[in-house]
């Protein structure tokens, strides 16, 4: 059971709902910020110790950190909190969302997290809109050759790409399954629950939902999302046939977020595949009407973008940076209305891991 948010720690009554899951016997894991963190709040995880501990941590120094949260103070809370859970010696780990604003200083936090502190440390550069579709967080994600150069300057995380490439390098899916919208874990293995008591297929979709409060789990588990999963695609997209579909981050919670539409392509994510496998050398066969594959109308754009990342050129991080801007701030009451936001990933498709994402 993964406890994420916005902020767990927010919820005055989120020890209660979680000693209740863990007196339910439930494999627990938090997902926090860690600048809510007390002694008091220490001492308890202590007492009802969790599977696991992730804090996200938005830059190395303060200056980055605070940038990006828009708070004072939180560079320095967040570091209590991790001082609090370590001298507890809880099951702790680090991770970061890769963005315009702290993409200069992923790997000094990677450093801190693993040489300083002896913490494990994981990075994701996957920024969606808000589960009301809000665009405002795209204001600071990273182009797609900002994100490919970072697989580049690590050996580890390009040659795990090139591994998985060549454990996955075919369509997706069984022709017999070729037909449905969903073929993640979502509704099968996985299910979200909101603030709201709302069910869904995963955290970041909230097109079907189903009220938990006033149902029971039964049926919202056996009845409501399997009818969500037997939803059958309404055409033929060019990710069909695509031969490197695992290595993309498209999903249908993807397409609805950013085009209300779960079967609709997201360019972003076949531009930064399509970049990454070039960039390492990865063959791609052509699949339908891609403007990234060979004879597509930007083709040409994708592969001189590759051997200028191959050959160690980085003018596209500078540019990012210099025309980079704070990220939107929500109101309270906006954020309110749209039941949250920054749910920590989806993990439902199980690539998560082996992508080494944030999460």
């Amino acid at each position: 059971m993964r406890n994420t948010g916005g902020e767990i720690f927010a919820r005055k009554d989120f020890l209660d709902i979680y000693t209740y899951a863990k007196q339910k016997g439930l494999i627990t894991s938090l997902f926090t910020n860690g600048t809510l963190i007390t002694p008091k709040i220490a001492d308890y995880l202590v007492d009802w110790r969790p599977f696991a501990i992730e804090i996200t941590l938005y830059g190395r120094t303060k200056e980055t950190y605070e940038r990006l949260t828009g708070i004072p103070g939180s560079y320095d809370r967040c570091m209590r909190g991790i001082r609090l859970l370590m001298e507890r010696g809880l099951p702790l780990a680090l991770k970061t969302v890769g963005v315009t604003i702290n993409k200069h200083e992923i790997w000094d936090m990677k450093r801190f997290a693993e040489e300083e502190l002896g913490l494990a440390f994981k990075f994701d550069s996957l920024i969606n809109p808000r589960i009301d579709c809000s665009q405002s967080p795209l204001a600071v994600r990273l182009t797609p050759e900002d994100i490919v150069e970072l697989d580049l300057q690590d050996p580890v995380r390009a040659g795990e790409w090139k591994q998985f490439y060549e454990n996955f390098n075919r369509p997706i899916l069984p022709p017999q399954r070729s037909e449905e919208v969903y073929h993640c874990g979502g509704g099968l293995s996985s299910f979200a629950i909101d603030p709201q008591g709302q069910m869904s297929i995963c955290v970041l979709s909230h097109m079907d939902t189903y009220n938990w409060r006033t149902g029971s789990f039964r049926e919202g588990w056996e009845q409501f999302l399997y009818k969500v999963r037997q939803k059958k695609a309404t055409r033929v997209t060019k990710c069909e046939a695509c031969r490197i579909k695992t290595m993309c981050n498209m999903c249908p919670a993807i397409g609805e977020l950013e085009h209300g539409d779960p079967e609709d392509p997201v360019d972003y994510f076949c531009h930064v595949t399509h970049l990454r496998a070039h960039a390492m050398d990865l063959l791609v066969p052509p699949h339908g009407d891609c403007a990234y594959c060979e004879g597509g109308t930007r083709y040409d754009e994708v592969v001189r973008s590759a051997e200028a990342l191959k050959a160690g050129k980085t003018a596209f991080s500078e540019y990012a940076r210099s025309v980079s801007r704070p990220l939107p701030m929500v109101s309270e009451e906006a954020a309110t209305s749209a039941v949250g936001c920054s749910s920590g990933g989806c993990t439902s498709c199980g690539m998560a891991a082996a992508h080494g994402r944030a999460g």
